[in-house]
């Protein structure tokens, strides 16, 4: 996820995030550098220890308070209603259970609180998606768990969020890894009553 070509992505996800910050997958840290002083403190959650080694590094520059913690979207150790922003890149491909870990996310963040989310997925075009569902097995096994053919907008209302917004279409580079949502989606304050 260092490609040079995620950057310009990163930066306009980031970019209207505000509050206390949850980040989902926080993997190396590539996003921490990227947080202003208009955010109050980023948790990062990754499953992998090693990743975090890695991002405790990025955390000592970045310009805000950086708490990393070892846990799974599908089951986050917060309270309920605490967080202002959930943020997710590129993460939500290789979630085992990605609306269980979307329901974690609606359940922590705050009424009228918002996801912002980066991800690559299903295409639009038939053809693609074709070629997204027979290299999906394959590419599972030797891409950590990555699929290439998660449908980011359906998995996110599924989930029970609004999306108040949402950009598709294909970076540069071959068309079944290609095709990105980034967008923002909104916890409804109705929902709280669920």
């Amino acid at each position: 996820m260092r490609n040079s070509r995620l950057a310009s992505y990163r930066q306009q996800a980031i970019g209207p995030v505000r509050g206390l910050v949850l980040e989902i997958g926080v993997g190396s840290g590539l996003n921490l550098p990227l947080y202003g002083r208009v955010v109050d403190r980023v948790y990062g959650i990754d499953p992998s220890p090693e990743l975090l080694r890695v991002a405790s590094e990025r955390a000592a520059d970045a310009l805000i308070p950086v708490s990393l913690l070892r846990a799974s979207a599908e089951h986050l150790p917060f309270a309920d209603a605490v967080f202002d922003t959930v943020v997710m890149t590129w993460t939500l491909c290789s979630i085992a259970n990605p609306v269980a870990a979307l329901i974690e996310m609606r359940r922590v963040l705050k009424p009228g609180a918002r996801l912002v989310f980066v991800e690559h997925g299903l295409s639009s075009e038939t053809r693609i998606a074709h070629w997204q569902h027979r290299l999906t097995p394959c590419w599972k096994r030797i891409g950590g768990g990555c699929h290439l053919d998660r449908k980011m907008d359906d998995l996110i209302r599924a989930a029970g969020f609004q999306i108040d917004a949402i950009e598709t279409g294909y970076m540069q580079g071959p068309k079944p890894w290609t095709f990105m949502y980034q967008g923002l989606a909104k916890k409804d304050r109705a929902q709280l009553r669920e």
